[in-house]
């Protein structure tokens, strides 16, 4: 916990502000070298020269390969001495450290361990990964990826002097200054540093001068300095512990709290895109990182997909009442639409954060990737032509994917194998599971950080606070807007209507989806969950003030979905492009209710292509909406997606395809008072024959524009043969493509804001 850690500012203001931040983190002790102010320099000074050379090995783990690894560390061993030789260090001064560089075959994600045995390299990889990503795979091989080598020495060896007599004597005071410290005003004494001794003590509030910072002792802290002149600062009283123990709301710690689980969050998602595989995950960052309280509410999440977050708290949910047991060490896998999920390539990896006597569940993490494939009808799993969700890929309903800290690895290859329609590759499926299990086991344990040193009464306290500081911001703004409704027209002429109804008084809104569109029999039908997403995410944008959207963000908000609308569609219609279509229709829909922007470009233009070999998808930008003060930005993803484009080179280096243009389609905005961003053109000629899908809207009926701002522009979807003709293939199409067709897609643009002014 921090209460046994210290903390060690550096620089020339760090000691200025030691002690409150100390305060701020629960932390009891602060450590000051004589020259914090200039550390990094003096350290740089006083450091070893280094030489580092790495040998890939690229081969699987055994007592032979060793072998051939321990001849290799001697060649490195002689470039290093001849390196470090050029530089004045003798071979009698020189040390060496070697590592190898481990991870499990199918995997990219390498850790660092000592060489030794095969057995024994195995047995510390896998504790490492155990302790770090909270599973170990024992069927799988260990890969033995590279070597390195770093040879050091020539350091300046400057030893710090001790002194071994304590000083008696009451430390000089230079003056007075008068500072602000615990809450009022306080005349303090000034202390230079070179006159104080080995055992001075001094009390704050105080100020002690030094040659590269100035040290402010606050109120209830003590100054010491010990034997080797290091300052040594102590909290006194009981105001840490009531720092760390109180639950009473206090608004200051609540923004600490806020952003404490949103790191929380943001490492998560670090882990996830770091150990991934697929260029989905790694690249276009199509994934989301949550924590959840032990209820299923959502607390808090990083800024990663608002589709994802604003429904995964319904599959959290969907685990707890499974009745399922949960134990230490367990890991669950879903993407059931039908029950909490969203569609099927968004897969939710679930972890139960346990008390450190295991035997209460205190918190939940959840990852959501989209996978590039689970199946289905075509390569990348986003068919326009499925009708069913069976159709759509394999379904997860709640699976145990890690049991008392194993990955389940047959199993959880034997159920993308199932059914008529399984998953391609496999083999990265399970790789991205495993980097989510990986990103969750970081949130857990940062979690349990959290409870250790501020206790989880505390904790538990705070993320109620947080919830209820979302309701509040919400209905603050629930209050300025008035009864609305819109009707909103899909390409295929189906409609979304809602209505708005405002109760000033209780500060609350009723938001009736009635008159939606039946289950449409494309796979355009979004899951309840999805809709629910949808409105969590508007609302969260009206709001100005800093906060994680959460659970909170609802509770004034009441929803009326009709069973067996595209909206709350009834099993087994086929969901998969209402999590991305319908999302982005819901949500313009809201925000032309409320009169807060134009229409975005309404869709996220899913575009897939592969075989059995290959399988990708992308989501297309395109600009973001007016509104009333500002134009929209061009070529950005807006809304409900809020993913990368993958880059190029990465692009033609995966997958066989040259991206012949990505450019912006200047002036395709829609027009007003305030300007639409512009689309874009994208242009992938194939290098291998392939099949191609388009799921996209906006190519028949334009974006909106409000306010008397004109409409955008209409989305264009075309495929140039390698003869020379040109295919407009509509909004969602399958086709065939081989060597040399291109794929155009002209994404449709957001409608502008406001009566343009006359020229």
């Amino acid at each position: 916990g921090l209460e046994a850690a210290l903390l060690k500012p550096v620089g020339g203001a760090g000691g200025q502000h030691a002690c409150l931040v100390a305060e701020r983190l629960g932390m009891r002790t602060i450590f000051i070298h004589p020259l914090s102010g200039v550390l990094s320099a003096y350290g740089m000074g006083l450091a070893d020269i280094r030489c580092e050379r790495q040998h890939m090995v690229n081969a699987i783990l055994s007592d032979a390969l060793l072998e051939e690894v321990d001849s290799e560390l001697a060649r490195l061993a002689q470039d290093n001495i001849g390196s470090l030789g050029e530089q004045g260090v003798t071979p009698e001064q020189i040390s060496h450290a070697s590592l190898a560089l481990c991870r499990y075959k199918g995997t990219d994600t390498t850790l660092e361990i000592a060489i030794s045995g095969s057995g024994e390299m195995r047995a510390a990889f896998e504790q490492i990964h155990h302790q770090r990503y909270g599973f170990i795979a024992p069927e799988k091989e260990v890969i033995l990826e590279a070597i390195t080598l770093e040879s050091f020495g020539g350091r300046d060896d400057h030893g710090e002097k001790q002194f071994s007599e304590k000083s008696g004597d009451i430390p000089p005071v230079d003056s007075m200054r008068r500072i602000y410290s615990g809450g009022s005003w306080h005349e303090a004494p000034v202390y230079s540093i070179d006159a104080l001794c080995y055992g001075h003590g001094i009390s704050g509030p105080a100020i002690i001068a030094e040659a590269t910072g100035t040290i402010v002792v606050e109120k209830g802290w003590t100054a010491k300095l010990n034997s080797y002149r290091h300052l040594i600062l102590e909290h006194q009283g009981d105001a840490m512990d009531a720092l760390r123990s109180s639950t009473a709301y206090d608004p200051v710690t609540l923004e600490i709290f806020n952003n404490l689980f949103m790191s929380i969050a943001e490492q998560m998602g670090l882990v996830l895109q770091n150990t991934s595989q697929s260029v989905n995950v790694k690249e276009r960052l199509d994934f989301s990182c949550a924590i959840f309280g032990n209820d299923s509410s959502l607390v808090a999440n990083a800024p990663h997909v608002p589709v994802h977050l604003g429904s995964m708290d319904s599959t959290v949910k969907v685990l707890i009442e499974s009745g399922q047991p949960i134990r230490p060490g367990d890991v669950f896998v879903h993407n059931n639409p039908y029950n909490g999920g969203s569609h099927l390539p968004d897969i939710t990896v679930i972890s139960p954060v346990f008390n450190q006597a295991e035997d209460d569940i205190l918190f939940y993490v959840a990852s959501r990737a989209h996978h590039e494939d689970v199946g289905g009808l075509t390569p990348g799993s986003m068919s326009p032509k499925a009708t069913t969700i069976h159709e759509e890929g394999v379904l997860l309903d709640c699976i145990k994917m890690v049991s008392d800290g194993v990955f389940q690895t047959d199993a959880i290859r034997a159920k993308f194998s199932e059914g008529p329609y399984p998953a391609r590759n496999i083999e990265q499926n399970i790789a991205d599971l495993m980097a989510q299990a990986a990103a969750n086991a970081t949130g857990a344990n940062e979690l349990r950080k959290l409870v250790a040193s501020y206790g989880l009464d505390v904790v538990n306290a705070y993320m109620g606070y947080i919830q209820d500081n979302a309701e509040e911001a919400v209905r603050r703004v629930i209050s300025t807007i008035d009864d609305a409704s819109f009707d909103y027209e899909m390409d295929t002429g189906d409609r979304i209507k809602l209505s708005i109804s405002v109760d000033k008084d209780t500060r609350s809104a009723v938001i009736d989806f009635s008159g939606t569109s039946d289950n449409v029999p494309n796979n355009f039908n979004a899951p309840a969950a999805i809709t629910r997403a949808a409105v969590l995410y508007v609302f969260r944008c009206l709001v100005a003030d800093d906060i994680p959207l959460n659970a909170g963000c609802m509770k004034p908000i009441t929803l009326v979905v009709p069973e067996g609308s595209m909206l709350n569609p009834n099993h087994p219609a086929a969901v998969v492009a209402g999590n991305t279509e319908t999302s982005q229709a819901v949500t313009n829909a809201l925000f032309g209710a409320l009169g807060a922007l134009s229409a975005s470009q309404g869709t996220m233009n899913n575009l897939t292509f592969g075989n059995e070999k290959y399988q990708y998808y992308e989501t297309i930008c395109s600009g973001s909406s007016a509104g009333p003060g500002f134009d929209g930005a061009a070529a950005v993803h807006t809304h409900m997606t809020n993913t990368r484009m993958t880059d190029p080179e990465i692009l033609e280096h995966r997958y066989p395809v040259v991206l012949e243009q990505f450019a912006v389609n200047r002036n395709s905005g829609g027009r007003g008072k305030w300007h639409a961003g512009d689309g874009i053109i994208r242009r992938i000629r194939f290098l291998e024959d392939m099949e191609c899908s388009i799921v996209s809207g906006h190519r028949v009926v334009a974006p909106f524009g409000l306010a008397g701002g004109e409409a955008g522009k209409v989305g264009k979807n075309t495929i140039e043969r390698k003869d020379g003709r040109i295919e407009d293939i509509g909004g969602c199409a399958q086709s065939a493509v081989e060597r040399g067709d291109i794929i155009v897609i002209e994404t449709p643009t957001g409608g502008g804001y406001g009566e343009a002014e006359k020229e």
